[in-house]
């Protein structure tokens, strides 16, 4: 059920929506997976990967917020429940216990390029449905992209 009435028509509301949730998952672990390697980074570069890190995190948080909005806009309710996104994200784990900085990056490009993959894939799907959700993923994945080459220089 749906209290807000989408302009679209159910078929695209079903691809925008599946598009919305997807992209909200991911960036939901992307800020816990970042976080927790902000908590637990150790090493020479530990303070700049550290703050490194929070932009990454703030990043996140308020793309997932715009994403879970436009989604709410359309009639689709987000959820970004832990049990949600365990069981849906792109994103490979990360162990437990301290995180070398050389790792901290690696496990951050590695995050990070699997969000942007995934996004990519989004962006398409969202062409012609809705281009006002298109143009939302395309922002969102720019400022990941960046923050993907920034984390690649770190180890290069």
């Amino acid at each position: 059920m749906s209290v807000v009435k989408s302009p679209l028509s159910e078929q695209d509301r079903k691809i925008v929506g599946d598009a919305l949730q997807g992209a909200l998952v991911d960036l939901v672990d992307l800020s816990l997976v970042a976080k927790q390697v902000h908590w637990t980074v150790v090493g020479p570069r530990f303070r700049s990967v550290h703050l490194q890190l929070d932009d990454v995190v703030a990043s996140a948080r308020k793309h997932a917020d715009t994403v879970a909005e436009r989604a709410s806009a359309l009639g689709v309710a987000p959820d970004g429940r832990a049990e949600t996104v365990a069981k849906t994200s792109g994103i490979d784990t990360v162990g437990g216990g301290w995180n070398k900085d050389t790792d901290a990056v690696r496990i951050l490009v590695a995050a990070l390029g699997a969000v942007i993959t995934r996004m990519r894939e989004r962006i398409r799907s969202t062409a012609d449905p809705d281009p006002v959700t298109q143009d939302i993923l395309i922002g969102l994945t720019g400022d990941l992209e960046k923050h993907h080459w920034m984390f690649q220089a770190e180890n290069a």
